[in-house]
């Protein structure tokens, strides 16, 4: 390099020295500044601004779907005061159960009658982490998302055994993310509220099992016939394999799928170590439940009795209240009795229905079943014992011993003796049994006994328009059942021969207004027609009506209404109803002991004949209608009083000619009472003794018609 060369940059490099301060400031600010655009540049970058904009939204959708799911969510006061729907149960006389009311066919249990092996077979095979978790399992939720993920929808899975009680609780078993989400917010507030052994008993309490089965004691029945707390290890994993799913698990519907779970779930129980490897080979080895019988067929015997108390307990508390407080009703029927009538009206009337096919046939029509109704009291209490209300409970409900209003025959006429007999009369007084013809009088709107001559038409003529004697509303000639006329009789032998124109004779002579008055008293409530046909049974009524009236006499006069219902306990077995027994005298013991004495001679001379077979003192009376649509026959023991009812429910299908009450109700009656006195001494009628006097002597007042 040359001299001048040197001297140049020597230059260069001083003047460049000389500039550096201020060079190098503009260059720090520079720099400063294009740090800070730089950082600006970042903070407004794309991934900043959309998290930026994501987030809030984010919050703010899961905000509103938060409040969307807890917006109908139960209060914490519902939580803590849940009460499960419990059945009511229906018990006979003998404490025994035999039918429910539910809409959840449910008896709570208290953790204590839990075994413990069912409540680790639950928590093995539904919860592992039970004990541990506050009422959602992190585990459970993450292999819930992983299914969600693989099947785009959500999948059963991931819900504790709290969760499953809420959604048992208070949700539907609707499977989306929303129903979800409930379920966990409920299985927390579940979890500040009651301890796990509580949740346990709410849980086992609420699972559902099959077969109409809620609750393990209602299971436990279903499947094994036992009580839950007899349960061995074997029929507890049974059990606790089913709520999964009710139909696939269930014994009865799927025995193999309901083997390998029971078994999964002992596998289970042995891993947590509830336990032992032996426990587990035994319980193995143990056969599963078979159902060895319909489980409609447990309910089958007493269908109408069962029936109408629930009709009286709805109509009473209604059916909320009686399908899920838990009531247990104890019944006055007694089964044994109960399976004697139906028993003895199915062999009577099966047979009756063979010997009708003819008729039937004849006629080109379809048989039809002939119906019956059986309705029996204990003499002493008036309590139902049996109640028969047709032929089957399944094909028709309609109860024909409570509902059906037939014509009773002369089965109403012990009424008009008994009014009799309190106006004065006695069994040995003279009736004459002789032809009557009446006439009705348009100005009086009364019958009136024209003559005692059927075949002297002219003295009527002068009374009535011929054109008139032939009309059945105008002219009436009351018939005997054998169209025979016997002269002067005893008001015992016309009963017992069952003699129509002496029962007209004596209506005639007291007035149908008394004989009306003194039904009322005995409790036939239904209405009467006020003329003297009324002696012959023209006026409709219940069975269940008659049997009250004539268990009056049963009891010496004393009336105590029929009832089925001896008490009923809530829940927590606090008695909130209880019949007391309330006789009154609605007639002296005197003249019940007269007339039941009366009654008597039907069965040893009358058309009761065939009750004579049973072998214990008894009174009672047929009855059959003019056309034989209807036969009846009711009577009584020292200890029960019966009626039988039989005939069709289209009334314009007779029984046949001669099918009368003694030869068709009667049998039946008699069929039933040996089976339901079958233990009971025989005893003879004796009068009443004096009514206590804590009890009140009166008569309540004539209704009304």
């Amino acid at each position: 390099m040359s001299e001048n060369e040197k001297k140049d940059n020597q230059q260069e490099n001083s003047t460049n020295q000389q500039e550096s301060p201020i060079n190098q400031k503009q260059e720090t600010n520079y720099n400063a500044f294009t740090l800070r655009l730089n950082a600006i540049k970042d903070f407004f970058s794309i991934p900043v601004i959309v998290f930026g904009i994501i987030f809030p939204i984010c919050i703010i959708v899961v905000g509103l779907v938060l409040e969307s799911a807890m917006a109908d969510l139960p209060s914490m006061y519902q939580i803590e005061n849940f009460s499960p729907k419990i059945s009511a149960k229906i018990y006979d006389r003998h404490n025994n159960l035999i039918s429910e009311f539910f809409t959840e066919k449910r008896t709570f249990t208290p953790i204590e009658k839990i075994p413990k092996h069912l409540q680790d077979a639950f928590v093995s095979i539904e919860d592992n982490d039970f004990y541990d978790h506050w009422g959602v399992s992190i585990r459970g939720i993450a292999r819930a998302a992983s299914r969600i993920a693989k099947n785009v929808r959500v999948s059963e899975g991931g819900s504790t055994i709290t969760q499953q009680l809420a959604r048992m609780m208070f949700l539907t078993a609707d499977k989306n993310m929303n129903r979800k989400l409930k379920e966990m917010i409920l299985a927390i507030q579940i979890e500040s509220v009651y301890s796990k052994n509580e949740i346990m008993q709410f849980y086992a309490n609420q699972a559902y099992f099959g077969f109409g089965a809620y609750g393990v004691q209602s299971a436990a029945i279903t499947y094994f016939g036992k009580n839950v707390q007899d349960l061995t290890l074997a029929e507890c994993a049974t059990l606790a394999a089913i709520p999964k799913s009710p139909n696939f698990y269930n014994p009865f519907k799927d025995t193999k799928a309901s083997l390998m779970r029971r078994n999964l779930v002992l596998f289970k129980m042995k891993e947590l170590g509830y336990i032992t490897e032996e426990q587990q080979a035994d319980a193995l080895q143990e056969p599963m439940p078979i159902q060895k019988e319909d489980l409609k067929k447990l309910e089958e015997k007493g269908g109408y009795f069962v029936e109408y108390v629930r009709i009286l307990l709805a109509k009473k508390y209604g059916l909320d209240e009686l399908y899920t407080n838990g009531f247990s009703v104890y019944t006055t029927i007694d089964m044994n009795m109960q399976k004697a009538a139906e028993e003895s009206m199915d062999r009577m009337l099966s047979k009756f229905d063979n010997r009708r096919k003819g008729f039937f046939k004849k006629k080109n029509i379809e048989p039809i079943k002939v119906q019956g109704a059986l309705l029996a009291i204990d003499a002493k209490t008036g309590a139902i014992r049996s109640m028969v209300g047709g032929r089957n409970f399944e094909e028709s409900e309609f109860n024909r011993a409570t509902q059906a209003k037939r014509q009773p025959g002369s089965s109403f006429k012990p009424f008009v003796f008994l009014a009799a007999l309190e106006e004065g009369y006695s069994p040995t007084d003279v009736l004459e049994d002789r032809p009557m013809v009446f006439v009705y009088n348009e100005r009086i709107q009364k019958w009136v006994l024209s003559s005692n001559d059927s075949v002297s038409l002219e003295n009527m003529a002068e009374r009535v328009a011929e054109k008139e004697l032939v009309s059945k509303k105008k002219v009436w000639r009351p018939m005997n059942y054998d169209r025979r006329y016997r002269g002067e009789v005893t008001l015992e032998t016309a009963l017992a021969l069952s003699i129509n124109t002496c029962a007209v004779e004596l209506i005639r002579r007291i007035s149908p207004r008394k004989v009306i008055a003194l039904a009322r008293r005995l409790g036939i409530s239904s209405y009467l027609i006020d003329t003297f046909s009324l002696a012959l049974g023209v006026s409709e009524v219940t069975l269940n009506e008659m049997v009250g009236a004539y268990s009056v006499l049963a009891a010496g006069g004393l009336k105590m209404d029929p009832y089925v219902i001896s008490k009923i306990e809530d829940k927590n077995g606090n008695i909130i109803e209880q019949h007391i027994d309330e006789p009154i005298e609605v007639v002296s013991a005197n003249t019940s002991f007269i007339m039941t004495n009366m009654l008597r001679q039907v069965i040893l001379r009358g058309s009761g004949r065939d009750a004579q077979r049973l072998r214990h003192p008894s009174a009672g009376k047929t009855g059959t209608t003019n056309d034989f649509a209807d036969a009846w026959f009711i009577g009584y023991t020292n200890d029960i009083v019966a009626g039988v009812w039989v005939g069709y429910d289209d009334r314009k299908i007779d029984l046949g000619d001669g099918t009368a009450g003694g030869v068709i109700a009667a049998p039946i009656w008699t069929n039933f009472m040996r089976k339901a006195l079958v233990r009971t001494p025989v005893t003879s009628f004796k009068k009443r003794k004096p009514l206590p006097k804590k009890v009140p002597k009166r008569r309540p007042p004539p209704r009304k018609r």
